[in-house]
């Protein structure tokens, strides 16, 4: 924990350091940047040698990396449905195609290092790292007296992803609202060098949402509309793949097979009280019978 502490409290010192001689990166709060003897900003990744480019957006998966090494030392990991583990990346700051948790499974993954394949061992191969090309945003605002003009949140999304995230406006395929759910389609199926992945523009705008910018700032995200505040608070995201995933069919039988064994038990339970209560309202219309006929026989008996 010793050695951990100390590398924390140099990187405190550092950061610290560069703030004063104004070399620090931007778009990444996640930066160890120094000058060099030219009097160039140079920035690296926490807890590695890789350099970033400080005038666009880290890729995700160098972003979750730096997560995970500052989160370490307070026990607390990066978890998602496939459990704990410390993202893979290329040289080149993109996701591996194969990601491995703690306990030796592992499984594939999509440009946005989000799971496409079932799990497996150390044995399992992924091939090519498949693309996303498609992201859906679904985003909810705040309740307010009167909804606001689709042409009005259109711009100012659009605007926002240009300005804020560098997103080139042609891949903003759609901006849909129904006050108060907005619904934003985001679509690459190819990009140059030069142009921002939307894979990364989404994870910065999720952590925008939730209150943990990226950005060296630290500035809370603030989206005005003609005037008024377009303050969110629900945010879920969905991928879209250039080929469809490969979960085996076995796993989706098995589903299958538990909602037709609930829906038979279900129906059977309701046939089993049926015929109890029909029962019993048999049983006690023959007691009201017998009793009537006994009362009527009676007085032949005198």
């Amino acid at each position: 924990m010793e050695p951990l502490s100390g590398f924390l409290l140099g990187l405190i010192l550092v950061v610290a350091s560069s703030a004063q001689n104004n070399c620090t990166c931007t778009t990444n709060k996640w930066m160890v940047c120094a000058e060099d003897a030219s009097g160039n900003c140079n920035c690296t990744l926490v807890g590695s040698n890789h350099k970033v480019h400080c005038s666009t957006l880290t890729s995700k998966c160098l972003l979750m990396k730096a997560e995970m090494i500052l989160l370490k030392e307070k026990r607390r990991w990066l978890l998602d449905n496939d459990g704990i583990y410390s993202p893979e990346c290329e040289d080149s700051g993109i996701f591996k195609a194969r990601q491995c948790n703690q306990i030796d499974t592992c499984w594939c993954v999509n440009s946005a290092g989000v799971r496409r394949t079932e799990k497996g061992d150390e044995s399992l191969s992924c091939g090519e790292l498949v693309r996303t090309s498609s992201i859906y945003i679904e985003l909810k605002h705040k309740k307010r007296s009167s909804a606001f003009d689709v042409p009005d949140i259109a711009n100012a999304l659009k605007h926002l992803f240009e300005s804020r995230y560098k997103l080139h406006p042609k891949y903003i395929a759609a901006v849909k609202y129904d006050s108060p759910f907005i619904q934003i389609h985001l679509n690459q199926n190819e990009k140059s060098r030069c142009d921002v992945d939307i894979a990364d523009v989404a994870y910065y705008f999720e952590k925008d949402i939730k209150n943990d910018s990226v950005f060296h700032s630290h500035d809370a995200l603030t989206v005005s509309v003609n005037g008024g505040a377009l303050d969110f608070e629900k945010i879920r995201i969905y991928y879209v793949d250039e080929k469809p995933p490969e979960f085996c069919m076995r796993q989706l039988v098995a589903g299958v097979s538990t909602v037709v064994t609930v829906v038979i038990l279900t129906a059977g339970f309701g046939v089993a009280v049926l015929v109890i209560l029909r029962w019993l309202w048999t049983r006690k219309y023959e007691k009201v019978e017998i009793k009537e006929i006994g009362e009527i026989k009676a007085p032949s008996l005198q």
